[in-house]
């Protein structure tokens, strides 16, 4: 019996969705002359928050005054249209899937309220080590991989090493 695609059970193959990020990738690289990042899209973000709430720090810091201009806004960045399309594209896909839902999973062993507070934390903390990396997960590690940089490949092995460490770790917050 073939499997209903509006149900919530309908995913892409994923060796198809590789093909597929690695074509955006692609024409990434063609169009702008760079790779994926969303980190960046963050940074325009906060700077633009900072200089709309208080516009005379924004103009004497050094670091954002480094992305204000008269000229251009910093949400004009192309990074901030991409994280908007990929939050979009992820909104309508949960939506024509049937996958779209207002609940927090967790293990049954936590509360919602733990689990939000770990994601959140989770969150935070990659949001400042990408700082600290001067770019995120997609632009050091999938950028970087696919112009066979040595960075690149060492990034990817070390996200992923991490990865199977802290989630051992802290397993008892999921399962």
């Amino acid at each position: 019996m073939a499997k209903n695609k509006r149900d919530g059970t309908f995913y892409i193959n994923p060796y198809l969705g590789g093909v597929l990020l690695g074509l955006v990738l692609f024409g990434t690289y063609y169009i702008t002359g760079r790779g994926l990042g969303a980190s960046g899209a963050v940074k325009s973000t906060v700077v633009t928050a900072v200089h709309a709430v208080a516009p005379s720090h924004a103009d004497e810091n050094k670091y954002y005054s480094k992305f204000l201009s008269d000229d251009v806004s910093p949400m004009s960045n192309w990074l901030v249209f991409e994280v908007l399309g990929i939050l979009a594209g992820g909104f309508l896909s949960g939506t024509i899937y049937g996958r779209l839902k207002l609940k927090v999973e967790h293990s049954p062993k936590i509360t919602s309220k733990r689990r939000l507070i770990a994601a959140l934390a989770g969150g935070l903390l990659f949001g400042i080590g990408s700082q600290f990396a001067r770019g995120c997960t997609s632009g050091a590690a999938l950028s970087g991989m696919a112009v066979l940089s040595a960075s690149g490949i060492i990034t990817m092995m070390a996200i992923f090493g991490s990865a199977y460490l802290f989630s051992w770790i802290f397993k008892k917050l999921w399962i």
